[in-house]
């Protein structure tokens, strides 16, 4: 491979072997006897083009890793981007800058997929770019040239081999003005998949080598680049690669019915289920957390247990939509969940997701039975679900039955803590009656938001305020809470007062402060986060106290309201609904809640708050339950924080 590639970084500053210019003075040839044939190509211009220096950019999407192999392997010295990581408006809705004289040439490897992944994500934002009357229809020109390639299996996958990297170049070319440099390759990975891409790299390099000596892309010839007559995109041209110009819109991803969320042969369905989680018919989810394995064992449940009295053996972690709209960086499964803005699957009956969620959920337990320190009682207590944290993965309000969801759980008294992302205010409008709701809130400003979660939506930051508008007038009926999780260096710094402003605009009941966790995992440094964005516990209370101050000078009456030291979380509480008697009252009443939801009568949070937050779990004490053991790494006995 290194044979083929010359070099990755072109210039020719002294402008060798310019193209000939045609002289005014040189003697014209004598006309033609016969008139000439329209043939319905422009002739091309006679230009001189320029030298300039150009600069490629490799974009690759991968699932297993494969493609990006490829991408590295062949180029080793350009700057690579991981389509499913970046911000694709950053790289096709406008080009980045660069130096005067220097031009971009984007080369992009795409396999096939006949699932749902980000790629279509990438062609559905092509074409919506092209199509959006606010842009530019084609804001790429500025590009040196593209070129494709796909990787596909012929044996498979014949009738759409590589039809996601055609349906790439179709667009490109659109977004470009004709800017293809060199054709789409193809390569078929069982048979000559190394062997076409070697020809593409060469075919590329000797193209960008030729716009660095004036030589542009092409002479008006279809295909080349250059612009031409308007409907020679449409002509129906035979060639090898199956007319890859007369492609009528279309989406490889889907087909005319719709297709399962994760179906079982899919690579996501193989890394989901390698990673703990059982999948519940084609798009929901459920794993056993770590908190109720610790449960289980008598070494203490999660900061649902110190704020709200949720002990994490009796809860069950699920989602009924395993799709999100959003990319956070602080995600743990970058490239193995599918996204998306709409629904766009088959839907499963929320009877099945239901009872499959059980299903999952009590055979995991059940695998509990022979770990060593695990008690007999609490093992019997967890056959019994008491909880539902629909916040496992995700975006569970995007399943369109999620109010028949909840009300099965409610049906059982299992209680629903509900966590959304604020992409989804119609849905969020629409949410019926829930024990407690929760909305993440990643940043303070659009910039902010837009840089940590990465949203898929354009509107994201109107949708993103138009659910804290919604928030505030659920108010009376729902415990409402924000969730903040801290990621130092990218929403910690100076935005205290920021975040008070949302807490002004929405009035949550509770707001939820945490410090990121970071996974370990490469996806995630690919993603802009290590270990140095995960902030210390001092640091969230110093956060936590700094927002406390911003909201009093904004009139609001916050207080810390519980702590919990290990998983370097705190509670702010409205004190003026849940300190009473100088006595903090976070915990919920389970009971009382199933009362006033069966008796069909209008009720809200007050109606069920619970006895007072114990005192081991008040801000300063740690937040861990004393009649627990504390154990360190190895298993060993340690101190509580005190």
């Amino acid at each position: 491979m290194g044979s083929v590639l010359i070099a990755l970084f072109w210039s020719n500053p002294t402008k060798e072997n310019p193209p000939s210019v045609v002289s005014s003075s040189s003697p014209r040839k004598p006309a033609r006897a016969q008139p000439r044939t329209i043939r319905g190509v422009k002739r091309p211009k006679r230009v001189t083009a320029t030298a300039v220096t150009v600069k490629p950019v490799v974009f690759y999407f991968s699932l297993g890793g494969a493609t990006r192999t490829y991408a590295q392997r062949a180029f080793p010295d350009a700057e690579l981007h991981d389509l499913a990581e970046i911000e694709l408006d950053e790289f096709f809705l406008k080009i980045p800058s660069v130096d005067e004289g220097t031009s971009f040439f984007y080369l992009i490897l795409v396999p096939s997929y006949d699932i749902d992944t980000e790629l279509g994500r990438f062609l559905t934002h092509l074409e919506e770019t092209h199509h959006d009357f606010r842009v530019d229809s084609a804001p790429l020109t500025g590009l040196a040239g593209y070129s494709v390639f796909g990787f596909g299996e012929r044996q498979g996958w014949s009738k759409m081999f590589c039809g996601q990297a055609a349906e790439v170049d179709r667009w490109m070319a659109k977004l470009t003005g004709r800017k293809r440099g060199f054709p789409l390759g193809m390569g078929d990975v069982k048979v000559d998949g190394q062997v076409r891409l070697d020809e593409w790299v060469e075919g590329v390099t000797a193209v960008m080598r030729d716009i660095t000596q004036g030589k542009g892309l092409g002479e008006g010839v279809i295909g080349s680049g250059d612009a031409v007559e308007s409907g020679d995109e449409e002509q129906d041209v035979k060639t090898k690669t199956g007319d890859l110009e007369d492609f009528k819109p279309m989406d490889f991803t889907t087909s005319s019915q719709p297709k399962p969320m994760v179906p079982e042969t899919s690579p996501t369905y193989a890394a989901l289920t390698k990673q703990g989680y059982t999948i519940v018919g084609s798009h929901s989810g459920v794993k056993v957390c770590r908190w109720t394995k610790s449960a289980l064992r008598g070494r203490g449940s999660c900061y649902k247990y110190s704020f709200y009295g949720i002990q994490s053996h009796l809860c069950m972690e699920a989602t009924p939509s395993l799709s999100c709209s959003n990319k956070c960086v602080f995600c743990w499964r970058h490239g193995t969940n599918p996204v998306g803005t709409t629904w766009r699957w088959t839907v499963d009956p929320p009877g099945l997701v239901f009872a499959g969620m059980k299903e999952g959920h009590y055979k995991k337990i059940k695998m509990m039975k022979g770990v060593p320190g695990v008690r007999a009682e609490r093992l019997t207590e967890a056959m019994r679900i008491r909880h539902c944290a629909l916040s496992l993965v995700g975006e569970p309000i995007f399943y369109p039955h999620i109010n028949e969801l909840l009300a099965m759980l409610h049906k059982e008294h299992i209680s629903s803590f509900l966590v959304c992302n604020a992409q989804h205010p119609d849905q969020l409008a629409a949410l019926g009656p829930v024990t407690q709701l929760y909305v993440s809130i990643d940043a303070s400003n659009k910039r902010s938001l837009r840089r940590i979660d990465r949203p898929l939506h354009r509107d994201y930051w109107e949708r993103f305020l138009r659910c804290m508008d919604i928030l505030r007038e659920k108010r009376p009926t729902h415990r409402t809470v924000f969730r903040l999780t801290l990621v130092k260096g990218f929403n910690v710094e100076e935005e205290a007062e920021g975040y008070a402003d949302l807490v002004l605009r929405a009035l949550p009941a509770f707001v939820e402060v945490k410090g990121v966790t970071y996974c370990g995992t490469s996806t995630a440094a690919g993603a802009g986060l290590t270990m140095a964005n995960v902030p210390f516990y001092e640091e969230v209370c110093a956060f936590v106290l700094a927002l406390e101050a911003a909201l009093k000078k904004r009139g609001l009456d916050y207080g810390i309201g519980a702590e919990h030291a290990h998983s370097c979380c705190i509670l702010l509480a409205d004190k003026t609904r849940f300190f009473r008697k100088n006595k903090w009252h976070t915990l919920i009443d389970y009971q009382a809640f199933f009362k006033c939801l069966e008796s069909g009568k209008p009720f809200g949070p007050e109606d069920y708050i619970g006895d007072t937050t114990p005192e081991w779990a008040l801000w300063g004490n740690g937040g861990f339950d004393p009649r627990d053991e504390r154990v360190d790494r190895k298993g060993r006995r340690i101190a509580a924080v005190k």
